[in-house]
């Protein structure tokens, strides 16, 4: 009985250092000291069969087993699951920092990486115009998540994703995609992702759950900050390198008054950028939004024309990325550059 005691104690020492740790399974020489202690203490069969027993629960923490592997198109998304999956979810983002989703080809790499996932988190709405190459990359095993099912959509023509050929997509599978722009929008998405966790892995539905419920509570005071402050600004008006910003703009009381690029790719005629030079002096525009998945040069123009700014919005963010780490910190960032114009 001594023995069966010393042993259940060195068990539970294991189990709260690891907890504490989040060690990762395949690190396994940290464990040595302990099962050191256990071979020692093990005399005989029955004693065996204990520890044998008390091991078995391990998989319930989270440093132990698998976890399970998630794709999402996006960073923001991508982000959105690492909060609610925590250390139960492996996320990787396929589109990478510094590109732009609409001109995005996965490449080889990415397609070998997707064969391992077992849930692809997607926007929808044409977005990723590229999805079907994951599904039958894993032989239809890929399930596919989207995030936009149940939004109310923005559609119209300037919303169109051109494709390599220069064809636009059909008009059903198509809606402006930059959902996640919109705080409240984004609230839906993470209710999507706990739901699609819990049901893939209901033995951690309650984690995802609990997890989901503090995350939707920092998006809603992220939500009241940005409504406060849009509250304030004097120019409501702005205009954008793309149609990226209708989402937030419809939630928060803003309007574009302008659009260079209403086509990713498609650079503006003359006479379009002549028409928003005017428009930026009618409505008291203050800068030109541009984003870093895109050449600033045509904005730089028109900036010059109308003798404003340049200013660099981002809806997409990503690791390593200054003060666009998480998907809140990039709305934050977004903020702080539209006060600088609009205030």
């Amino acid at each position: 009985m001594k023995d069966i005691n010393e042993v259940k104690t060195i068990l539970i020492n294991l189990i709260n250092f690891l907890e504490n740790k989040h060690l990762n399974p395949r690190i396994l020489e940290s464990w040595n000291p302990f099962f050191q202690q256990i071979g020692r203490k093990i005399k005989n069969y029955s004693l065996l069969s204990a520890v044998v027993f008390l091991l078995s629960v391990f998989p319930a923490f989270p440093c132990f087993g698998e976890k399970i592997p998630v794709a999402a198109s996006i960073f923001p998304v991508a982000d959105m699951v690492k909060q609610v999956g925590g250390d139960y979810v492996e996320v990787f983002s396929v589109i990478p920092p510094g590109a732009s989703p609409h001109t995005y080809e996965p490449k080889p790499s990415v397609m070998k990486k997707i064969s391992s996932v077992k849930v692809f988190f997607m926007i929808g709405a044409g977005l990723e115009y590229w999805n079907e190459k994951f599904f039958k990359n894993t032989g239809g095993r890929l399930i596919k998540i989207v995030l936009s099912d149940g939004v109310d959509l923005i559609h119209g023509k300037a919303h169109h994703h051109v494709e390599k050929a220069g064809k636009p997509h059909s008009e059903d599978s198509f809606a402006n995609p930059h959902i996640w722009l919109d705080v409240e929008i984004a609230k839906s998405m993470v209710k999507r992702i706990v739901t699609a966790l819990a049901s893939l892995d209901n033995r951690h539905a309650p984690y995802y759950e609990e997890r989901g419920n503090k995350y939707i509570a920092e998006l809603d005071r992220l939500d009241k900050i940005i409504y406060n402050e849009t509250g304030k600004f004097k120019t409501k008006k702005y205009v954008s390198f793309h149609p990226a910003w209708e989402y937030f703009a419809r939630r928060y009381g803003l309007e574009s008054a302008g659009v260079i690029e209403s086509v990713p790719g498609k650079s503006p005629t003359p006479l379009e950028i002549k028409r928003i030079v005017e428009d930026i002096k009618i409505h008291g525009v203050k800068a030109v939004f541009a984003e870093p998945q895109f050449n600033p040069k045509v904005a730089e123009v028109i900036a010059k024309e109308a003798e404003i700014n340049v200013l660099m919005l981002d809806p997409m963010g990503g690791p390593g990325i200054n003060e666009r780490e998480s998907y809140i910190d990039i709305m934050k960032y977004n903020l702080k550059i539209l006060r600088e114009a609009m205030l």
